[in-house]
């Protein structure tokens, strides 16, 4: 692996010197499944989460959030169905328990029943050719495919490279590949710009400071859900004032830890939502920054932890911004 010295300016990480994208096949035991079942499962969930649930077919999939009232995301999600009556909820690990109880407690006399599936399934990610061994055309993010039990989610490409999740019955083979360490497939997620909730990040951001609604991940033409009124609000009175970026540093960030700029240095001007090693050096990472301090980011005036912390150079977003309404 490639060293720079600490205080030299990060490279930005289409330049940095590494050989082939990471292709393979990574089990992802970060994430866990929450199954929601019955004949009210999707009217249920039309009621909590920031995506149309009720209009999920059963050949695509979706990534919703679930807000508290103040519109602060507690959880995200990659939501499919199994069946017309069963939904899976795939999230992080880390806060599924704690989420399961919070949507849990909304139920009431709904005809849905939750549990936390994750031990009942076997969840893959894929990318570069091993999607092919198993899906030779092309999909469209949030494209579903289903092979007798099991079900292949294409997800946004990292990097370039395409990437999709695989969800099938414990036990069940999974496709030919090879092995794709956690480690390359947490980069391409950030490589992808969809940085997905966990702990650290626990009610940060509202979801278009992720930039969700440009990514599939909010519907505003569905009925109520927790803190509708304020992502509505925050989407069409045109009051987005912070976005999520792609950025590199030669630091080691943390998830939830503080970015600052040399205009300000004791507020911070954002947080980081994702990061992970770059194949060369240094880490890659998404962060959530106000639009100002994006604009008036060059000649590293973004800074990781403090003031005097390392520098960050954000990278070109890999999709396009929703505009304003």
């Amino acid at each position: 692996m490639l060293t720079f010295p600490s205080d030299s300016p990060p490279s930005p990480a289409a330049s940095l010197p590494w050989t082939t994208l990471p292709s393979g096949v990574a089990e992802l035991t970060h994430l866990g499944l929450i199954r929601v079942a019955g004949e009210e499962a999707a009217k249920f969930l039309q009621g909590q989460l920031t995506q149309d649930v009720a209009l999920l077919g059963l050949s695509e999939a979706r990534l919703a959030a679930f807000c508290n009232a103040k519109g602060r995301m507690q959880a995200s999600f990659i939501v499919f169905k199994r069946s017309e009556g069963e939904i899976l909820l795939v999230c992080s690990r880390d806060i599924l328990a704690a989420t399961l109880k919070r949507l849990s407690m909304f139920v009431l006399r709904a005809k849905a029943r939750l549990s936390d599936a994750t031990a009942d399934y076997t969840l893959c990610g894929l990318a570069g050719g091993a999607i092919e061994t198993i899906a030779v055309d092309a999909h469209p993010a949030w494209a579903k495919l289903n092979f007798d039990a099991a079900n292949l989610v294409f997800l946004y490409p990292g990097a370039g490279q395409p990437r999709a999740l695989w969800c099938a019955p414990a036990g069940t083979p999974v496709p030919a590949g090879e092995a794709l360490s956690l480690a390359h497939w947490h980069w391409l997620e950030v490589q992808s710009g969809i940085a997905m909730i966990t702990q650290p990040i626990f009610e940060a951001f509202v979801p278009q400071m992720l930039n969700y609604e440009s990514v599939g991940g909010v519907s505003f033409k569905k009925g109520c859900y927790p803190g509708q009124e304020i992502v509505a609000r925050s989407q069409f009175r045109g009051t987005l004032k912070r976005r999520a970026h792609v950025a590199h540093t030669n630091g080691t960030p943390q998830v939830g830890q503080e970015v600052f700029h040399a205009a300000d240095s004791e507020q911070p001007c954002g947080l980081v939502a994702a990061c992970a090693p770059h194949p060369a050096a240094g880490f890659d990472l998404i962060v959530s920054l106000q639009t100002a301090a994006a604009a008036d980011a060059a000649g590293g005036r973004l800074t990781l932890g403090s003031a005097s912390g390392p520098a960050l150079a954000l990278l070109p977003l890999p999709y396009a911004l929703l505009e304003d309404i």
